[in-house]
């Protein structure tokens, strides 16, 4: 009788663990199949991670606008090489949160949401279609990625413009005269009174600057991040985790900060001017430099690394876990 139990017991114990060894054996096998085939994220995700990381970078947006469309007659290069210091930074955001309240450092967030909403969700979303598109499988060429990231920015600085316009306006509001001031209630209200006020046309003010803005901080960021991450990978045997991310996109947010500034501080005196300026973005560029001094072009550059550097940072870290997650989930579906 013992001898029975025991073999049914040995039975039934090589019965589970053969089990157990093929269900890890189908398991390993889906996910080395899924390893070599690339699962397509969801398109919103890069504008989900983008308005997160929004909520950190927007005060030093703000001030990086405050300091661009700053008029400093008798301009010289080391005056405008102190604009770029993190204490001018800190002293404009200071004197900001001083003279108009810590609630002024985020005057227009509910436009610069609505941007990344549109701007960010369709160039990330719309790079990553290209990349399989053009790459399939395969793992993309440096030509291909800026070729895709070319593409997606040219859509996504198109349709961002709009929010673009009304959130660079409310950013500026409290540096004008108060004789001068919008006081936009929000991003709704912004576009409704330019429509009404001046007209819709007013909403496409900076286009072509902002595309070429877009274009490059596109190329400039994605195409570099994804450059800088293989690299880090596969170069330097890091693993494919958080610290490469990191890594990977502080040098990813420095690159694009320096490529972008001369067409940033350009698209926003366009976008925050009353009045046309009927001047093509590089005749402006040109004006400025001749009467500014070359630096006026990357003035702000500080808070702008502050405000993209943050940004392009969380934006890549919550969008590679997002995308990791939803790796994982697509795995158990497929087991």
């Amino acid at each position: 009788m013992m001898d029975v139990v025991d073999t049914n017991t040995l039975i039934a114990s090589s019965t589970a663990s053969i089990s157990s060894t093929l269900n890890t054996d189908q398991l390993s096998k889906i996910s080395s199949e899924s390893g070599n085939k690339v699962i397509q994220a969801p398109f919103w995700f890069g504008g989900a991670a983008s308005c997160l990381a929004t909520f950190i970078s927007h005060p030093f947006d703000l001030t990086k606008v405050r300091l661009q469309t700053m008029k400093i007659e008798n301009s010289t290069l080391w005056s405008e090489f102190k604009l770029l210091s993190p204490a001018r930074m800190v002293k404009t955001m200071w004197t900001i949160s001083r003279s108009e309240g810590i609630h002024a450092l985020y005057s227009g967030l509910s436009a610069s949401l609505l941007r990344q909403a549109t701007y960010s969700t369709i160039r990330f979303g719309l790079y990553d279609k290209f990349k399989y598109a053009m790459a399939g499988e395969n793992k993309p060429t440096v030509p291909q990625l800026l070729m895709c990231s070319t593409m997606a920015g040219v859509l996504g600085g198109a349709f961002g413009n709009p929010s673009d316009v009304v959130n660079v306006r409310m950013q500026n509001d409290g540096q004008l005269p108060i004789s001068q001031r919008r006081n936009y209630k929000n991003v709704v209200d912004g576009m409704y009174r330019i429509c009404r006020e001046e007209g819709p046309k007013v909403l496409l003010r900076g286009l072509s600057s902002s595309t070429y803005r877009a274009v490059l901080i596109t190329v400039s960021q994605m195409s570099s991040y994804d450059v800088f991450k293989d690299t880090i990978v596969y170069k330097y045997h890091f693993s494919d985790g958080l610290v490469t991310h990191f890594v990977s996109s502080l040098l990813a947010g420095l690159v694009a900060t320096t490529v972008c500034s001369p067409l940033d501080v350009v698209k926003t005196r366009i976008m925050s001017a009353h009045s046309h300026d009927a001047r093509h973005s590089i005749r402006i560029m040109k004006s400025m430099v001749q009467t500014e001094g070359v630096a006026s072009l990357f003035r702000g550059w500080m808070p702008a690394f502050v405000r993209l550097g943050p940004h392009t940072i969380v934006t890549f870290i919550v969008l590679e876990q997002l995308k990791t997650w939803h790796k994982s989930y697509k795995l158990q579906q497929m087991s």
